[in-house]
């Protein structure tokens, strides 16, 4: 009896000295905003005045109801669907590319994951000059009347322009986790394959990718919750224009609380998204043990 509550002392003397601090931070920093920005829904408050009233669920009326974040809501959804897609399938194939023996693929590879180093905010001022300038001065000399002007200046067109800037900065993340989806194949398996005389359509289509369906999994809700938060892309590649063709469901959010002073609903904006986000996450649980025990 004697041992074992001394166990317990040790075991709460030790946590206390390794977890306790680190424990206390983690809920400095997240538990303690997170509950704080929960209240603020809840209020009137501007981000300034000292004068602050409790306005129970008007907040979150306001966000369903509010005509330009539905807007917002639904071109994020047009967002997440494009760069979901396009961002898998590229980063896939890069992955085949860099897995297939070529040489330098170790430098291909690191070619193809640096823009996912680069800073969103760094990379959407890189491309705004290049859609700006060096795409309209080729389309101009070229004729080409489609790129003699800048799509983050046509509103059927910058949409399409933060999708592809936004898939080419993920397609190399994705590519990293489909290496080592692709390299745990059996290369007997493979080699089996190409002695039965299939193709390297059939190897991909028949072999690959019914092995990496883990990898697929864990890829595509990571697109789609990486997409739905994208934020630094949108406010420096086109900061939602123009005529807030591009304002994503995040920069809306930015600009609900910082811009039109309205802490409270910009809150309760930012808590719907979490909860989308969080909702994804937890089915890429679900689907990723599922595809472990199948």
């Amino acid at each position: 009896m004697g041992n074992r509550r001394n166990r317990k002392i040790q075991n709460v003397l030790q946590f206390a000295g390794f977890g306790l601090p680190a424990t206390l931070i983690w809920a400095a920093v997240v538990i303690i905003p997170f509950l704080y920005g929960i209240g603020i829904t809840f209020t009137d408050w501007n981000g300034l005045s000292l004068d602050i009233n409790f306005i129970g669920l008007k907040n979150y009326k306001t966000v369903f109801s509010d005509p330009t974040f539905l807007s917002a809501f639904l071109k994020t959804v047009i967002y997440v669907l494009f760069t979901v897609i396009v961002s898998n399938v590229v980063g896939f194939f890069l992955a085949l590319v860099v897995t297939s023996g070529i040489r330098f693929q170790g430098l291909f590879r690191t070619g193809f994951f640096t823009p996912n180093i680069i800073g969103g905010i760094i990379l959407g001022y890189i491309w705004n000059f290049i859609f700006s300038y060096a795409i309209t001065s080729v389309g101009k000399t070229m004729g080409i009347e489609s790129l003699s002007t800048s799509w983050l200046t046509d509103p059927t067109k910058a949409l399409a322009a933060l999708i592809i800037v936004s898939s080419w900065q993920l397609s190399g993340y994705l590519m990293v986790i489909y290496i080592a989806g692709l390299t745990n194949i059996s290369g007997e398996l493979l080699e089996s394959a190409q002695i039965d005389g299939a193709t390297g359509w059939q190897v991909i289509k028949n072999i690959k990718v019914p092995l990496v369906r883990n990898s697929i999994t864990i890829c595509t809700f990571l697109a789609i919750s990486r997409s739905f938060m994208s934020f630094d892309m949108n406010l420096s590649l086109t900061a939602g224009g123009p005529y807030k063709s591009t304002e994503l469901i995040a920069y809306k959010i930015y600009q609900t609380a910082f811009t039109s002073m309205e802490f409270g609903k910009g809150q309760a904006q930012a808590i719907v998204l979490f909860v989308i986000v969080a909702a994804i996450s937890l089915l890429q649980v679900y689907f990723t043990n599922k595809g472990a025990e199948g």
